[in-house]
């Protein structure tokens, strides 16, 4: 255990030597890294795709979040399928995370009877075999839409005959445990849940509702109802110390996690929190090799990375196929969580 704890510090330190650290302001003043420039979105599968979601009214997360990656996603290419990460219940939130860019209200309009038929329909015609749903938080409603979600999924599940495979990116749900094993007994296949940042910035980063020891126990509870695969993701560039995303990193794994991504924070707009740096990609492969140290299942880390990125996908879709096989859940590294 000591030898572990000893290179986790070493490869902090290693961190801490590869981040491009800068105050607040100068990060804004500075242009962004080469490795954080994207190609415009476009072309005729990305038009598809953005055409049957206005027809059938649906929303993204890709769109409303402003998702660095929507042009790779929706374009398809390189042999992988097209596709969209659906975002449930609206396009407006009850909560204002200084991080994020959808929109927020106290009271949003009420849900769409007809979005998991929807919902099921758009996938249906992308001829995928994985989806990620994911949705804005609903503290106006009675059970914070837990129930509209479960149906979604069910609906997904019925429609594909139970070949598709469903990874579902939940809100907290304010803690309700009734909630969340509601979701994690729908039948989805990944139950995920973002903790977003280290547990010292969590009143910084997100809305005051929201808070480390809720989200663990969110991630805890859901393991414990059965969901196979748990998963959360951890934004860097927000006034982290390495340290303290080793910690995060090994409590998250101590509390059954499986699978973890690390991505770069990227300011949407100048009314939300500032970047404190840019961490370079080096930096994000010494924080993949620490987590893979203690026992993830998968992990993805990069500045471009983020929690519904295709290139978990793939890998998450190889392992609940050999998973069904088998009849059994992945084993896991005991040895790392002792």
């Amino acid at each position: 255990m000591q030898g572990a704890k000893g290179a986790s510090r070493g490869l902090a330190r290693f961190c801490r030597a590869f981040s491009a650290a800068a105050e607040p302001a100068l990060a804004e003043r500075q242009r962004k890294p080469a490795w954080l420039k994207l190609k415009v979105p476009g072309g005729e599968k990305y038009a598809q795709i953005k055409g049957k979601l206005r027809e059938l009214k649906l929303h993204t997360v890709c769109e409303e979040a402003q998702c660095p990656n929507m042009g790779e996603c929706w374009g398809g290419g390189d042999g992988h399928a097209a596709t969209a990460t659906i975002m449930l219940m609206g396009d407006t939130c009850t909560r204002g995370c200084r991080f994020c860019a959808v929109k927020t209200s106290r009271a949003p309009p009420p849900l769409d009877p007809n979005e998991p038929e929807n919902t099921a329909t758009a996938v249906a015609a992308w001829g995928i075999d994985y989806v990620v749903l994911t949705s804005v938080d609903r503290d106006d409603l009675p059970d914070f839409g837990a129930a509209h979600i479960a149906k979604t999924i069910a609906e997904l599940k019925q429609r594909t005959g139970g070949r598709l495979l469903v990874e579902a990116l939940v809100p907290d749900f304010q803690g309700s445990r009734e909630c969340v094993e509601l979701v994690a007994r729908s039948g989805l296949d990944v139950f995920a849940h973002n903790v977003e940042t280290v547990e010292r910035l969590q009143g910084v980063v997100r809305d005051r509702r929201a808070n480390w020891q809720q989200s663990l126990g969110v991630l805890r509870a859901a393991k414990e109802a059965g969901a196979g695969v748990t998963k959360t993701s951890i934004m860097l560039g927000c006034g982290e110390t390495p340290d303290e995303v080793v910690a995060a990193l090994r409590t998250l794994r101590e509390a059954g996690v499986d699978v973890v991504t690390l991505g770069q924070y990227m300011r949407p707009t100048k009314r939300h929190m500032a970047v404190s740096e840019y961490v370079t990609p080096e930096a994000f492969a010494a924080y993949q090799k620490v987590a893979e140290g203690l026992g993830f299942l998968y992990v993805a880390s990069g500045p471009m990375v983020r929690s519904s990125y295709r290139a978990g996908e793939y890998f998450l879709k190889n392992m609940l196929r050999k998973q069904a096989e088998q009849g059994q859940p992945q084993e896991r590294e005991q040895e790392a969580t002792a």
